[in-house]
């Protein structure tokens, strides 16, 4: 093959602001499908979510959490945030990573958790 022939590769286009505002609506509605088996609240009302990047290729990263290191769900629910993202269309790709600073506190729930949970 000589290169005349030779293949480039496709450029990926930037995603535009709408099109990054559909995914980004379509990530919390997924990722409010996950709970914390122990507390009846997903897990974004939780604050468990720290950081979620999207790509222009479309490739998730989210950075999230545990209420405590030791629950016995630590080593699923990566697993399940990552199903849960990847049923969106427009997502490629989805890696969770468990991260432990700074450490979750109460503090980080949405009003609409400590109202589920009479924390007020």
């Amino acid at each position: 093959m000589d290169d005349a022939t030779a293949v480039e590769p496709k450029e990926t286009q930037p995603l535009s602001q709408a099109e990054l505002d559909a995914i980004t609506d379509k990530l919390i509605d997924k990722l409010k499908t996950v709970y914390d088996p122990e507390i009846p609240v997903d897990i974004y009302e939780l604050g468990l979510i720290y950081k979620v990047d999207v790509s222009d290729d479309r490739d998730v990263a989210i950075d999230m959490t545990l209420t405590a290191p030791g629950c016995p769900v630590a080593g699923e629910m990566p697993g399940w945030v990552e199903d849960a993202v990847n049923e969106i269309d427009e997502v490629r790709s989805c890696r969770v990573e468990l991260v432990f600073d700074p450490p979750w506190d109460p503090s980080r729930m949405s009003d609409e958790a400590r109202l589920q949970l009479n924390m007020f």
